[in-house]
């Protein structure tokens, strides 16, 4: 039987979407999505404090195998690298042929330091000079070339609103979450040895009502056993918010209901038991003694 899980708000401050989430072995990161902020909480503390003020709306949050921090910027439309000196680092947010992506949302990086990320459009303006859009929303790459230079590639032609992203642990999959307005989605995409991905399986689906599309995932992590742990749905319609695991194949082991619309999570504390959450009225969750451990290679196991 699955252990209950019981949602502890540690922050009472921070309200407005909170986003991404990253551990860093020590504390936990999160993006203070709506006050352009980067968020740092000690549990053996107790406390929060401002890491990064001034991010431009940053929203996903994922570290590399290196130890690097890297985020969404999505008014800025593009993915950025924080370094630890306090200065920001752009990546390249332009195609070969010299067109621009949208406003990337939540992203993970693989063992080959390669940044998959989503790229939907947002009701929001972008801030700074105008740019055109692409006529798609897709899954891009973001890629380091042998003479240190990044590329830029799209990766898939067949998705219209891609949100949470996440690579499995032993590399070959890559599972994100897409939507439309009639349904969302759980897709698992092989990653081949090239790259390149293959036809996607339908893990899961969320479907529609009289009250409209039930809301599906927004963001999610890895559990030890490579299980998909994923933040979904909301309280104006389908089954709820909860938190939902899932199998490898699709399988539904667990629901765990929040009291919040939930955004994103990742494990994390000494023993990587602590389910930490980010929610759509802000703050951050948590639940301790989740039964479930956290994957992380890095940098918490570096």
């Amino acid at each position: 039987m699955a252990t209950e899980w019981n949602f502890e708000r540690v922050t009472e401050a921070y309200s407005g979407v909170t986003g991404g989430l990253a551990w860093d072995g020590e504390v936990v990161l999160f993006a203070h999505t709506e006050a352009d902020r980067i968020v740092r909480y000690d549990p053996k503390t107790g406390q929060a404090s401002d890491l990064r003020k001034y991010t431009n709306r940053t929203h996903g949050l994922a570290f590399s195998p290196g130890g690097e921090l890297y985020g969404c910027q999505q008014l800025s439309r593009r993915i950025v690298r924080f370094n630890a000196d306090g200065t920001t680092t752009p990546m390249t947010y332009r195609f070969p042929d010299g067109g621009y992506h949208n406003m990337p949302y939540d992203l993970a990086i693989d063992r080959k330091h390669r940044i998959w990320f989503s790229d939907p459009m947002h009701r929001l303006p972008a801030r700074g000079p105008a740019r055109p859009h692409p006529n798609h929303q897709s899954v891009l790459r973001l890629e380091q070339l042998p003479d240190r230079t990044w590329v830029l590639k799209r990766m898939t032609n067949d998705t219209t609103r891609p949100h949470g992203i996440l690579v499995s642990a032993d590399q070959n999959t890559l599972y994100l979450a897409d939507s439309d307005d009639a349904k969302a989605e759980l897709r698992a995409y092989p990653i081949h040895a090239d790259g390149a991905l293959s036809g996607y399986t339908v893990l899961h689906t969320w479907g529609k009502d009289h009250r409209g599309r039930h809301p599906g995932i927004d963001g999610m992590c890895l559990d030890a056993d490579g299980n998909i742990v994923a933040c979904a749905g909301s309280s104006r319609s389908g089954p709820g918010p909860m938190v939902y695991v899932f199998s490898p194949t699709g399988r539904v082991l667990e629901t765990h209901p929040t009291p919040v619309d939930p955004i994103n999570c990742t494990f994390g504390d000494s023993h990587l038991t602590t389910l930490y959450m980010t929610s759509h009225g802000g703050g951050l969750y948590r639940v301790r003694r989740s039964g479930r451990k956290g994957w992380l290679i890095w940098p918490a196991a570096a």
